[in-house]
């Protein structure tokens, strides 16, 4: 388990802040982010590559920024990815003047948050790329490549395109750099044990004694398949076979090799799987360059190790063997590579909700006492749940949904209590602290929910029952069309959406707003229910979508317990209003 910590929920920004007294001379932070640069921020006329995620994969991401690999680092909580303010900020204030690399993991969270905050880049001139690292081949048929998560072959996906960077090469050049040394890089691995978060006294997932699981995520996820505990010998030949079927046609048998400790299993362990891996390799014409062995991408305390094969060619050798020198990983001599001048940051700034200031009207004023104290209630539901959340969620995900949620929420909370005006005000103000706070997908869709509803609510109109009912169904469109899901994918919006629905059908009949909720409540719960029958289709879960058939969706439960806590709010809101008629 983790031993070390003060607040669980403060873990994260402790550790940044120790890393940054640790290692000043090659990083700083970027000012008012979750995120670090390098000492001297952006270059003038640079390529920017800036990688992220969630936290606790040390060396990953801040560990590897520094000279000859990445410029900087958005990190997000535990196994949560940075929220889209953040991999803003960060984004604006490594801009060069050449464009910027965004290079991270296939997860779903990190997808909508990169991709968010590049549009707002974008839209202030800001030339930016990404590149998925999709390397698992446990996650995803062949074929069906763009679907794989990025593990422990994050490594010479940002090596190969910092590289480029650092010699000058351009915008386009170190995109296309970046996508084939992704194209080229195949990883799998095996774990022996589950992780713990800070503060936890459980592990996400756990090991039948005398098996391992092959196939994990770097989330806490379980493997694909459990296997009986093999020999180092055995190991090696496990870890390689499934590699080599991959092999690209145009590899002439080079290859960047990597074996990669999870957290509990250390180098010691790891040279003897090593001295194993080495002759597989090399009876199948494979001819090992510059490989290393240690910790690169981790899993918190998780016990396992990944084999990552980095296929090259003449271009590729030169970016795997260019030098680098950063907090964890170090090669040649950094003095030989070109300087660029320094550039000077530009201020970075919140983007706040997105809506003007408006006079509020007394009604809405009203209403956003309403909102308050609905915010209030579910942040006590979801405190309650944190724990069940969690479990639901680690069955074939991270476990953190728990923890994500009441992270959001109290930011949510504190922001609608501090923010004056009309209800569409302080939900817009909730939204934004939420999705900046909790971070990972469950955060953005929340945030953007609550924005949603904000936005058609407004400051100006008492919030009725059918503008109620018209904001609950924006946000459900907004979540459809930002998360690109829909009902059946077992995600919150198989509770939202029937929600939605029968709020309208109950309002429709003629029922009071008290009434409706309930009964819209209500079938919200049964629907969450309902998505234990099926398996996931998209998100962190689908990998392991067999095993999550019998356990109901942690997002689709979250949102049934929060609109039921909203319910009886809603009603003693409504009896205090008729009561001053």
């Amino acid at each position: 388990m983790t031993h070390v910590y003060n607040d669980p929920v403060e873990f994260k920004d402790e550790m940044l802040e120790g890393f940054l007294l640790a290692y000043g001379r090659y990083v700083e932070r970027v000012p008012g982010a979750s995120g670090v640069m390098r000492t001297g921020g952006p270059r003038e006329g640079k390529v920017s590559v800036i990688i992220g995620g969630g936290s606790g994969h040390y060396p990953a991401f801040c560990g590897v920024v520094g000279v000859g690999l990445a410029d900087g680092a958005v990190m997000g909580d535990i196994f949560a990815s940075p929220s889209t303010e953040q991999a803003y900020r960060v984004g604006k204030a490594l801009d060069g003047g050449a464009g910027m690399l965004f290079s991270y993991g296939n997860y779903a969270g990190d997808v909508l948050n990169f991709n968010a905050a590049e549009e707002r880049l974008r839209a202030e001139g800001i030339d930016c790329r990404t590149v998925l690292v999709t390397d698992d081949i446990a996650s995803a048929e062949r074929g069906d490549e763009g679907r794989r998560r990025g593990i422990a072959g994050d490594l010479p996906v940002f090596k190969a395109a910092a590289a480029a960077a650092d010699r000058g090469a351009s915008i386009e050049d170190v995109e296309r750099v970046a996508l084939k040394a992704n194209d080229m890089t195949r990883s799998f691995g095996v774990a022996f044990g589950g992780c713990t978060l800070p503060g936890k006294s459980e592990p996400l997932f756990t090991v039948e004694p005398g098996h391992m699981e092959l196939g994990l995520g770097i989330h806490g996820e379980p493997g694909v398949r459990s296997v009986e505990r093999m020999s180092a010998r055995e190991l090696a030949q496990a870890l390689v076979e499934p590699l080599l079927t991959e092999r690209p046609e145009t590899a002439d048998g080079r290859a960047g090799v990597f074996l990669n400790g999870l957290g509990a299993t250390k180098y010691e362990e790891l040279f003897v799987v090593w001295k194993d891996v080495v002759p597989v390799l090399e009876e199948q014409g494979v001819r090992i360059i510059l490989p290393e062995v240690g910790e690169l991408v981790t899993s918190l305390n998780m016990a396992g190790c990944s084999l990552t094969v980095h296929w090259l060619d003449d271009e590729l050798e030169e970016l795997w063997a260019a030098p680098a020198e950063t907090p964890a990983f170090r090669r040649g001599a950094v003095s030989e590579m070109p300087a660029f001048e320094r550039r000077a940051q530009t201020a970075t700034h919140a983007a706040g909700a997105g809506a003007e200031a408006t006079a509020a009207s007394p009604a809405s004023v009203r209403g956003a006492a309403a909102a308050r104290a609905v915010l209030d209630a579910m942040e006590a539901t979801v405190a309650e749940n944190e724990k069940e959340l969690g479990r639901l969620d680690s069955v074939a995900g991270d476990g953190d949904h728990g923890t994500g949620m009441l992270r959001g929420f109290r930011a949510a909370t504190g922001a609608a209590h501090g923010a004056d005006g009309g209800t569409g005000t302080v939900l817009r103000e909730a939204g934004a602290a939420f999705g900046d706070k909790a971070g990972g997908t469950s955060g953005m869709l929340w945030g953007e929910m609550l924005v949603a509803a904000g936005n058609a609510l407004g400051d100006t109109e008492a919030p009725t029952p059918d503008r109620v009912a018209a904001a609950v169904r924006r946000a459900a469109d907004t979540v459809q069309r930002v998360g690109k899901a829909g009902v059946g994918d077992k995600t919150l919006l198989d509770a939202l959406v029937p929600f939605a629905d029968v709020l309208d059908a109950e309002l429709d009949a003629g029922r009071s707003l008290p009434e409706a909720w309930a009964a819209a409540a209500s079938a919200a719960d049964d629907s969450a229910k309902r998505t234990a029958e099926f398996a996931a289709k998209i998100g962190r879960s689908r990998p392991l979508a067999e095993r999550s058939i019998g356990t109901p969706d942690p997002g689709a439960t979250s949102m049934a317990l929060c609109v039921a806590a909203a319910a009886s709010v809603i009603a003693r809101d409504c009896d205090q209003q008729a009561g001053q008629r």
